[in-house]
């Protein structure tokens, strides 16, 4: 009887969030885990850009600190991840930002100082939030507060001003490109704001918004993102 149970119960698991094969456990399987998660990976803890071998920053931070303070990433923007950020951006996959939610509040709570903390979801911008019906980022940050039990502060960060698409654009014009784009609420003088974004990429948004909450009052301010380019 228990091998029956323990058939069944592999049966009516969620497949991993990943692979599709295997069992979740109770998102990713374990092979996935160990083979795409990257917590334990060397990473820049300010930024979380990809290092050789463990260090405390990488040359750019050191070179020029960011504003925020830390950045986690559960993976690199590779396969198999980036397939799953696209299926939810452009397939309108919304349980994929609930498994991703729930992947990021299971690893921050282990990771994080979540004391005093509110959770800020990076606003869309205009035009791709009609376009696409939602903001992802809203809907994984909608998850993970939820797991964590943490506020989730929507109006902590607006987006006032349009800023076209920053994929064709250098460091330096992504830097000008989101320079005045977002406003941060007086809601979080004092708090440690934990900012959540499906992919990083140059961090110039990050930074910005970085910026404007530290400008407002922010303790410390911490990036909790999906994926991380490489």
């Amino acid at each position: 009887m228990p091998a029956l149970l323990r058939l069944l119960n592999r049966r009516l698991a969620r497949a991993c969030l990943l692979c599709g094969t295997q069992p979740g456990a109770p998102v990713v399987c374990t092979e996935c885990g160990a083979d795409f998660l990257s917590p334990a990976r060397p990473r820049c803890a300010c930024c979380a850009a990809r290092l050789p071998e463990p260090a405390p920053a990488c040359g750019r931070c050191l070179r020029e600190a960011p504003h925020f303070d830390a950045t986690f990433t559960l993976a690199d923007y590779a396969p198999p991840m980036d397939g799953v950020i696209v299926a939810l951006k452009f397939g309108h996959r919304l349980e994929l930002a609930a498994a991703l939610g729930a992947l990021l509040a299971q690893w921050a709570r282990a990771a994080l100082d979540l004391d005093d903390a509110l959770i800020a979801p990076v606003p869309l911008a205009f035009e791709r939030q009609a376009e696409r019906g939602f903001n992802q980022a809203l809907e994984i940050a909608r998850v993970a507060a939820r797991d964590l039990g943490l506020p989730l502060a929507t109006g902590a960060l607006t987006r006032v001003k349009h800023a076209p698409p920053q994929e064709a654009l250098g460091l330096a014009e992504r830097r000008r490109n989101v320079r005045g784009a977002f406003a941060a609420s007086d809601a979080v003088a004092g708090r440690r704001v934990i900012v959540v974004d499906d992919v990083m990429t140059s961090g110039a948004t990050l930074d910005e918004i970085a910026r404007v909450l530290k400008a407002a009052g922010a303790a410390r301010v911490t990036n909790l993102v999906v994926a991380r380019t490489p």
